[in-house]
């Protein structure tokens, strides 16, 4: 069992250790499912197991390219792993992708995190500058969560704080992932969601599989 970071409790270090394992399950039993190995990547970065994080990141972004969230948790993960080359190469390539896809968060988490390895920030070109102005213009909306093109939901699926950011960053497509991942989830931990301990542990899957943010919750 990995040793609790300062900021976690060893209560919380076993929940982290068993979101990681149905996550596993779940890359494993659908190796084309982008946001399962997302999920996987995110939760071994917050277990500090950096060289694993990046392996399943480059998974998540070799399924889609255009997923600038996975480059960033990704470069973060090789950076953390020491293998700064390599970090550069993945944040360099996320940066611009980023760029014009009009990603601004993730574009600019991955230019600080060149400057922290003394890495440059590329140069954006004329092309990619107008991709993102185009992208602009059209009005489409981009899922904060896969980073792609989608339909905005047209209202919070629950109420509260939670819900309502999912309707404001969350597609209707990654949602609709959500759901069939979530149907795993209680299928393969028998969770009985009248019980608030098991709907506690749902609950913290869809927001490791979400990345919804720890000031929202």
């Amino acid at each position: 069992m990995n040793t609790p970071t300062p900021e976690q409790s060893p209560s919380q270090d076993a929940a982290l250790t068993d979101r990681i394992a149905q996550f596993e399950n779940m890359a494993v039993a659908d190796p084309s499912n982008e946001m399962a190995h997302f999920s996987l990547g995110s939760s071994y970065l917050k277990a500090n197991r950096a060289a694993e994080a990046a392996k399943a990141l480059a998974k998540c972004i070799e399924l889609n390219p255009d997923m600038s969230k996975a480059y960033e948790l990704c470069g973060q993960a090789l950076v953390a792993a020491g293998d700064r080359d390599k970090a550069e190469e993945v944040l360099s390539r996320g940066y611009l992708i980023a760029a014009g896809r009009g990603d601004r968060m993730p574009q600019e988490a991955m230019a600080a995190l060149l400057g922290t390895i003394g890495r440059p920030v590329p140069d954006i070109d004329a092309a990619t500058a107008e991709k993102a102005r185009t992208l602009e213009a059209s009005g489409s909306f981009v899922c904060r969560c896969s980073g792609s093109p989608g339909t905005q939901l047209a209202d919070p699926p629950f109420k509260g704080p939670v819900g309502a950011w999912i309707a404001e960053h969350i597609s209707e497509e990654t949602w609709d992932v959500w759901i069939h991942q979530g149907t795993k989830v209680i299928n393969e931990l028998r969770l009985d969601l009248s019980r608030p301990e098991d709907s506690a542990m749902y609950d913290q899957h869809m927001y490791d599989f979400l990345d919804v943010p720890e000031d929202v919750r």
